[in-house]
Formats: structure tokens, sequence, C-alpha cells
């Protein structure tokens, strides 16, 4: 995962609710397991409309999507965030999100920033024709107006986020311990370890009378 410590640049001010993920990407797009190449799928009924956000030029490319209450709501598809990912979106802004939505989120490496209404119907109006920064430094939501939001971000997110931390990261990160952990038990019960000396499974008394 990179590392996010500033997400600068444009951003859809699309401000709609309860947007579910099977909005932002529809089923028939789940039979992959890949990460690449879900962004052509992502708001595909939105794109089906002329003059829909997505396909304005100016926001091509958005690395910022400024939403509405409840975002990524309904059901728990982790290929949601990975559309969001490939289409290069690394923050979304909103009043409130489905905890799942987050989480998957947060694994993906993208910012999930909660502010209150008013501070979105604000941005949506700057993102119009001006650029928005989410500093996780600072915690705050700038624009070129000098508008500044503060929000909140679990420590431990935020951490993850700015160090580039998913899962595997976080387990690589105690290899040392871990090996250590490994080694005592094998000095402690060296039965648990299988005749080419790696870890098995024993049962103890096995193949007594």
């Amino acid at each position: 995962m990179e590392p996010v410590m500033r997400v600068l640049g444009t951003a859809y001010p699309w401000g709609q609710k309860n947007v579910d993920t099977d909005v932002i990407i529809p089923a028939h797009w789940l039979k992959t397991i890949k990460r690449s190449g879900l962004g052509r799928g992502a708001f595909e009924v939105v794109r089906a409309q002329p003059g829909n956000i997505f396909d304005d030029p100016r926001f091509a490319g958005s690395p910022i999507l400024i939403a509405g209450d409840n975002f990524g709501c309904g059901s728990s598809r982790e290929h949601a965030a990975w559309a969001l990912a490939d289409m290069g979106v690394r923050a979304v802004i909103a009043p409130s999100f489905s905890d799942i939505f987050s989480g998957n989120a947060f694994k993906n490496g993208i910012v999930t920033v909660v502010l209150p209404q008013e501070a979105i119907d604000r941005l949506i109006a700057v993102a119009q024709d001006q650029e928005i920064t989410v500093d996780l430094e600072t915690m705050t939501v700038t624009t070129p107006y000098q508008d500044r939001f503060t929000f909140a971000l679990d420590p431990f997110r935020r951490r993850c986020l700015m160090e580039g931390l998913d899962e595997v990261g976080l387990t690589l990160a105690k290899d040392t311990a871990i090996s250590k952990f490994e080694e005592a038990m094998h000095q402690q019960r060296p039965w648990i370890k299988d005749r080419s000396g790696n870890a098995g499974i024993a049962v103890e008394g096995a193949g007594r009378t």
C-alpha cells in the first residue's frame, strides 16, 4: 500500500447521499478477484447519464470525491474500494460512511474524511473551479480560499495510511518478534516440529497402545 500523507487536487463535487456499493461498482463486475481494471466500471450507472460528473473533463482523474451522507452503504463488497482506488480516488469526504465500506477503504489506502454537511456544501462550491487539500499530518481539509476544516481519524488507521501499512505490512513489521516467539516455542515444546524441522502438528502420546 502506498503511503498517504497528503491528497491534493481537483475533486468530484458530487454530494450524492446514500450511495451504495452497487452504484460504486455494479454486481456484474464482481466476477474478478483482481484489483486492477475495476475503475472502468466505477459508477457505471451514473456514467450512463448524459452530462454526468464523472465524465466531465474538468474533474477527470480527480483524487478526491465529495459525497453525501451514508456513503458506501449496501453490501460489503471490497470491490467498491478497489474500483475507487483504480480510478485514482485517494480520499472521500462525506458526512458519514458505512462502517464496512470505511474499513475496506482504509485497507486499500483510501482516506475517509468525515465532515459536517455545512463543510461539504462549502467544499462542493469550491471544487467547481479550485483544488482541495486533505492533509493527514495536520488533519485538515483546506482550500485556496483559506477554508480550514479539521477532521478526526482513528490513530491506528492514520498511522497505517501515512506509513503505507496494510495487513501484510503490519505482520512483516513484527517479523523479528514472531521469529523470536517461534524459536522460544520450539525450544520449550520441541514435539511441535516435524522430522524435517518445520513446525507441524503433533498429538502427545500418539501411537501408544
